[in-house]
This record gives C-alpha cells, sequence and structure tokens, in this order.
C-alpha cells in the first residue's frame, strides 16, 4: 500500500489550497487498495518506508509483477516518483508512526489507518490523508483555515526553509480566517506579528517572508517583526494591498492631519516617505524630516494626489487674503511665494497690484528692517531701493554711500552699530565691506572700534581668524 506516500502528499496538497477529493478518485482509479486486501494485510509490507526511513516508502515495482505477469493478470507499467512532492511540512513518517503505534498498537494497518482512513470505515478503504484526523491529534479541534494561528508552527516550517516550493505553489496559499476579519489590515495583523513573545510570531513566518512586509511598510527596517523574517522573493506571490485608514477619509482630515504627523510621526512612518509628504508640503516641515525617505528595503510608501482642502470653495481666491493674514503658516504648508506672486505680481515692470496693504509705502521701512517679509524675492534691494530713494530725493550726498536711508532717525550714524547687529543682512543690501572700513579701521580710516562691549578677540580669533584680516590684515592682535 502507498500509505506513507500518500499521508505526504495529503499534507502538501493542504499546505498549498487543497485539491484532495480530486486526488483520492485518481488514487482510486490507480490502485484500489481494498480489492487488494487479501494479498497485502500489512501496510509496511509494500511501505516499508513508513516504518523504517533508511528504505523507500514506495513499493518495488518488481513485487507487482508477481501477479501482473500477463497471464495470471494483465501487464501494469509503474514507477516510483523520483523524488518527494515539494511542500512545506514537517510531518515526518517515522515520527507519527511511533507516536501511533502506543494507541494502536503492533498492527500497520491500524496504525496507519488513523490517518488514512475516515474515522470508522474499513482500513482498507484507503484515501489521502485525513486532515481532520490531523487536527484531532494535535489537540486543535477545528477546521484547517479555523484553526488558531498558533497552530500553524505545529505542522508547517517557515516559508524560507521550504526551498521546493515554486512562486506558484507559493500564490495559492489559502488565508486563515483571522486574515479576513475587519481590522486585520490596520491593526490586527501587527498584534498577530508581536504575539508569542518572541520578536516575530511563527505563524507569520510559515507563508510570509520579509519582502511581503516591505511592499507596505516603509519603517520596515525599524520594526523587528519584519526584520526576524527571513528574506524570501517567493513571499510576493501572495498579494497585498496598502489601504488607507478609515480615519483618512475623513473630510477634515487634511485640514488635521498636521496635528497628527508632529505628535504620532512613528505611525505616519509606516506609510508615508518624505516623498508622499512633498507631494503637497512645499518645503521640508519638521514633522516630514521625521519620516523616512524611500530606499532599499523599505516600501514605496503611499502614493499621495494633493487634493483642494474643503476650506477653498470656488470662491476662494476672492476671501483668502484675510485667511492669508491671519495664519500665513498654514497656506506655507502647500504654496511658496512664487504662487503669490503670480496673480499679485504677474508682470515685473509693473507696480505690484496689490500685494502690499494701502500706505504700506509710509511703513514699509519697519517692515524691511524687522524682516517680516522677505523684500529680496521681489525687490533688488540694491537697485530698486536705492532707485525709488533717488527719485524721491530722500537720500543725502554723504561720503556714506546709501545715508538717505536713514535720515528718518537722527544721528542715526551714532548708534548704527546696534541696527548693524541686529540685522546685518539689510546693512549689506546697500553697503560693502569698504564702507565699514572708512571708518572702522585698525590699520587707517578713523579707527573706530567695530567690537562690542565684552568682545572675546581669542576665541573669534581662534573660529575664524580670516575674519579679523579684513580690519588687521596679517597683524592680527593676540588680544
Amino acid at each position: 500500500m502507498k500509505v506513507g506516500a500518500l499521508s505526504l502528499l495529503a499534507l502538501c496538497l493542504v499546505a498549498l489550497g487543497g485539491a484532495g477529493s480530486a486526488v483520492d478518485r485518481r488514487l482510486q482509479d490507480r490502485f484500489d487498495h481494498e480489492q487488494h486486501r487479501a494479498l497485502f494485510p500489512s501496510c509496511l509490507g509494500c511501505h516499508p518506508g513508513a516504518g523504517n526511513p533508511s528504505r523507500s516508502l514506495w513499493p518495488d515495482p518488481s513485487n507487482c509483477a508477481v501477479c501482473h505477469d500477463g497471464t495470471i493478470e494483465k501487464r501494469v507499467e509503474w514507477s516510483p516518483p523520483g523524488a518527494p512532492r515539494p511542500n512545506n511540512l514537517r510531518f515526518t513518517h517515522l515520527g507519527h508512526t511511533e507516536v501511533v503505534a502506543h494507541a494502536r498498537g503492533a498492527d500497520s494497518t491500524l496504525r496507519c489507518s488513523a490517518c488514512h482512513a475516515e474515522r470508522g470505515a474499513d482500513p482498507m478503504r484507503v484515501r489521502l490523508a485525513v486532515v481532520e484526523s490531523c487536527l484531532d491529534c494535535h489537540g486543535t479541534g477545528s477546521a484547517h483555515l479555523d484553526a488558531p494561528d498558533t497552530a500553524c508552527a505545529t505542522c508547517h516550517v517557515p516559508l524560507v526553509q521550504a526551498v521546493q516550493l515554486t512562486r506558484e505553489q507559493v500564490k495559492t496559499f489559502p488565508a486563515p480566517a483571522s486574515h479576513r476579519e475587519p481590522g486585520f489590515a490596520a491593526t490586527g495583523h501587527g498584534k498577530l506579528a508581536r504575539a508569542g513573545g518572541g520578536p516575530v510570531a511563527a505563524s507569520c513566518a510559515t507563508c510570509h517572508a520579509r519582502e511581503y512586509c516591505t511592499e507596505c511598510h516603509v519603517n520596515a527596517p525599524e520594526v523587528p517583526a519584519i526584520q526576524a523574517l527571513g528574506a524570501d522573493p517567493r513571499s510576493l506571490a501572495l498579494e497585498s494591498t496598502l489601504e488607507a485608514p478609515a480615519g483618512h477619509a475623513d473630510p477634515s482630515f487634511i485640514q488635521r492631519h498636521g496635528g497628527q504627523a508632529r505628535k504620532e510621526s512613528a505611525k505616519c512612518s509606516v506609510c508615508h516617505t518624505q516623498e508622499s509628504c512633498v507631494a503637497c508640503h512645499v518645503g521640508s516641515p519638521t514633522s516630514v524630516q521625521a519620516v523616512p525617505t524611500a530606499g532599499p528595503g523599505r516600501g514605496p510608501g503611499a502614493t499621495v494626489r494633493r487634493v483642494r482642502p474643503s476650506s477653498h470653495g470656488l470662491d476662494f481666491s476672492r476671501t483668502h487674503a484675510e485667511a492669508a493674514s491671519a495664519r500665513p503658516q498654514s497656506c506655507s504648508g502647500c504654496h511658496a511665494r512664487p504662487d503669490c506672486l503670480s496673480c499679485h505680481r504677474p508682470d515685473a515692470a509693473e507696480p505690484p497690484p496689490g500685494y502690499h496693504p494701502a500706505g504700506f509705502l509710509t511703513s514699509h521701512p519697519a517692515a524691511a528692517y524687522t524682516r517680516e517679509s522677505s523684500c529680496s524675492e521681489c525687490h533688488n534691494q540694491g537697485q530698486f531701493c536705492a532707485n525709488c530713494h533717488l527719485n524721491s530725493g530722500v537720500i543725502s550726498p554723504g561720503r556714506l554711500r546709501g545715508a538717505g536711508y536713514h535720515d528718518a532717525k537722527q544721528f542715526f550714524l551714532l548708534n548704527h552699530g546696534q541696527a548693524a547687529r541686529q540685522n546685518l543682512e539689510s546693512c549689506v543690501s546697500c553697503h560693502a565691506e569698504r564702507d565699514c572700513l572708512t571708518c572702522h579701521s585698525a590699520t587707517g580710516g578713523r579707527r573706530f572700534n567695530p567690537h562690542g562691549p565684552g568682545f572675546d578677540p581669542a576665541t573669534l580669533r581662534h573660529k575664524n581668524p580670516s575674519m579679523c584680516t579684513a580690519c588687521h590684515g596679517a597683524a592680527i592682535p593676540e588680544r
């Protein structure tokens, strides 16, 4: 009898999705065990490998020819398989027959029928291994795919060890019932993967490898459970789809997601890369920088499509000024200044149509000095500002260029040092270093000391001596 081989084949078919009934019919068509029951009182007579791993599991074809010689019975052509069928099972006939022997005694037919016959049926009505018998014996007490996930490793080895399985065979792996429960893709699979006390549950490793997880997980290198899985590209045969959490469907999510990203950036990094964030965000906010960039070993991340926020109605272009003035930082999340200038100043040769508020010309010195906005993004400060001041007569013919800008503040020259320390960038838009050296130089000019109170020359000389040479030349003083 082909008892041992049948058990191996049956469990393999269970592991690969199963076609047991069809194979059973082919088995009965090829060899009728019940018809030959008088000739083979013991299973081990034909299948010695079921009890002795050093011998073949299959019958010797010469034994068949004793009867099927063309005279007594018609000749048959049969040869044993060259290699076992690919499977991912821990099963061995020897281990199982020894266990069953304690319950069924020495009769190999009774022992083999524990797996190869329906419960209560004639032992010679042989069929492929009865999976329900396997599950009952192992204490599972449920149907195959309804068994607890913790029971997978009882019968199955990890996918990376089942090296004989092809990608197409892996693709036919059936999904357990737990995988069809609501919320499994969002949170359930993570809890299951961490169950069991180890870095990753053995049940996950039965069907999955690291590549399967990295199809979705951007944070795969930082997840111990994923890194604990072996690498095997065959796992990609199992299809997976990255789905957005239910909370992302809320109409207000776009407005609220920034706060959530700042508080829980680790959750965002499960599905999002920096590339998916900058699909909408201009620049790199702090929360975006906390998300990893796409690269080897990471999933490609969620594909983000930039959409118009619900607050931006059809007439928003006429009403956006108030919102932009009240919360300009919210605008800067998606918009850059050129977006504003495309409407507010479409032609650089024309004066800006309403970009600045009414009366801004009078107050612009304070705005420029405090850097409320960056003038240089629209204006060439060295030419635009100088030409306007010159044409308006707001300039003086003093020795220092641009002195007329400061005429509104009497004696500005005596206090300009503090202004320069506060906002040196505004000074360099009109002044060059030679203007400063007219008065501040250790080698010429009026020799005014450019250093303020508490100046530490030794420290600065140590950090950047080239800066000292602008005034002192090569003879930098020691203190």
